[in-house]
């Protein structure tokens, strides 16, 4: 089996890299520092097509395959976090379930803006009692005549109060013993999104929680079948699993390269501090550890791409390579030494921003739990 990427990826990879490189690193330091939406740069993304992707042409989007989208994100990722965290969700969480569970004229309606990068949406399923355990959701939404009456709350919600969100999608109690998932549009009467949070990283990624009193919307707003919105966010995290490791590739990868030069430039004692070999060894196992985390990360693409069962080895490529991740930064700023500990050198931001990538979309506890059950445990 050849997991390489083929020619068209690579090609796309470079223009990626290239425009993160033009666009986005002269700026992430300056945007993590004032915690600053980074707005324009969110709308390049869209001219260049990367919040449309996966999605159909006549939906605005591209028709690329998965394994495009993580090679996105893992490139966007090696310069800034934040950055490759709002297309992730505002492709996979935002965009994607609509296109999967959507009616054809909710697909017509939302899509195409968010396909374009011109909106953004958000998905909101954390609560504050229902984190790992999803299915303890407590906001509610009662159907009355021919709209939804939502009252609730959702915490920790990714692209749900910048200045282009759209919409959010909602998972509610529908009934006793069922969860459905529900459009709220931007704007609607008794939908309130709260300060956003005082993260200790990823902070121009725009994070909020969100209150819902009384929040009517039209019924046909529901997205899929009523009670099926359990099974449609189960889905969705597969994929996000997927793009969460592809993140993570690109954080190792960064911290690599940046190593491997500082240690090479950096000289104690006479010569470079890459010539000892507890520097040299760090190097060579976040090499290691790198490649393995983007075998598995392509092979839970490729399987996805393939229409083939992907949830064990998507949770075997998040929990790896975001466990990878967050050990190559903590030895990078251990190589960097004092200068890893200032916020003027890139590491000490991945650093603080990886470790959300072993909690979001999944911990990486819940992700053994996975892994465990995948092997038939009775667990």
């Amino acid at each position: 089996m050849n997991f390489e990427p083929s020619p068209e990826h690579e090609a796309f990879r470079k223009v990626v890299r290239e425009f993160a490189q033009a666009e986005i690193a002269p700026h992430a330091e300056e945007w993590d520092r004032t915690r600053t939406f980074p707005l324009e740069a969110v709308r390049k993304m869209g001219d260049l097509g990367l919040f449309g992707l996966p999605f159909p042409e006549e939906f605005g989007g591209s028709g690329a395959d998965f394994t495009t989208l993580c090679i996105v994100i893992e490139e966007l990722a090696r310069v800034d976090q934040s950055i490759a965290i709002t297309v992730e969700a505002g492709v996979g969480l935002g965009a994607n379930p609509i296109y999967q569970f959507g009616t054809d004229e909710q697909r017509r309606r939302w899509l195409p803006d968010l396909a374009a990068g011109r909106t953004l949406a958000g998905f909101g399923l954390t609560e504050a009692e229902a984190g790992s355990d999803a299915g303890a959701t407590r906001t509610k939404a009662e159907l009355d005549g021919d709209s939804w009456v939502v009252n609730g709350s959702k915490a920790f919600i990714t692209n749900s109060g910048t200045p282009i969100t759209s919409l959010v999608i909602v998972t509610a109690r529908t009934g006793p013993d069922e969860i459905s998932a529900i459009i709220v549009p931007a704007g609607t009467d008794g939908f309130t999104v709260e300060p956003a949070y005082r993260k200790m990283g990823w902070h121009a990624s725009d994070t909020h929680g969100l209150v819902f009193e009384d929040c009517r919307v039209p019924a046909e707003n529901l997205l899929g079948e009523r009670g099926q919105g359990f099974r449609q966010f189960l889905s969705i995290l597969d994929d996000g699993r997927v793009a969460i490791a592809a993140l993570a590739v690109g954080v190792a990868q960064a911290c690599l390269d940046h190593c491997v030069a500082y240690a090479t430039e950096r000289a104690t004692f006479g010569r470079p501090i890459g010539s000892n070999q507890a520097i040299a060894f760090k190097c060579a196992d976040m090499e290691v550890a790198v490649n393995a985390a983007r075998l598995l990360t392509y092979r839970a693409a490729w399987l996805k791409d393939q229409d083939r069962p992907f949830k064990q080895a998507a949770a075997i490529a998040k929990v790896y390579a975001t466990e990878a991740a967050v050990t190559a930064t903590r030895d990078a700023v251990q190589i960097f030494g004092g200068a890893g500990f200032v916020e003027e050198t890139p590491v000490a931001r991945h650093y603080r921003d990886a470790k959300a990538l072993e909690i979001g979309e999944g911990t990486s506890e819940i992700q053994r739990l996975v892994i465990s059950r995948g092997l038939g445990l009775p667990i």
